[in-house]
């Protein structure tokens, strides 16, 4: 049983601060294991569960990436990351709560949107990766 004011906060566990994990996403030389990634416009999603041995957090951890190269001025920048950060915190309960993953959102649109269509896409997104976990799980499991 969650209280609604439990679910108002964004914590900082669900973060994704790791530099090492960062870059073991971003790393180009060589493949993540397990990498996946899916565009629902205006974001592109990268992510990957992270293995039982690995470090991380139980619960799953994000990390927002809005370009300069697609919005010029900060203060567009610092709007869309509130914005998708809003659409996460609100729709975070789509995830399973134990999934131990790493989610990179990447936002790909070259102007500023209405939050109904980040949130629009955020849905998608949420909805991508549980089904997807489920189908691992599932694969994991015969």
């Amino acid at each position: 049983m969650s209280s609604p004011c439990l679910k108002a906060k964004l914590y900082k566990r669900e973060k994704l601060c790791s530099k090492q994990a960062i870059d073991s996403i971003f790393a180009r030389d060589s493949d993540v294991a397990g990498l996946r990634s899916l565009l629902a416009f205006p974001l592109r999603v990268l992510w990957r569960e992270v293995p039982a041995g690995e470090y991380g957090a139980p619960v799953p951890q994000f990390l927002i990436s809005v370009p300069k190269k697609r919005l010029r001025h900060a203060v567009d920048r610092v709007r869309m990351r509130r914005l998708v950060r809003e659409a996460w915190r609100l729709n975070r309960d789509r995830l399973p709560a134990e999934g131990r993953m790493q989610i990179v959102m990447i936002y790909v649109a070259p102007k500023l949107l209405p939050y109904h269509k980040v949130e629009r896409a955020m849905v998608k997104i949420m909805d991508a990766i549980t089904s997807s976990s489920v189908r691992t799980d599932e694969e994991s499991g015969e």
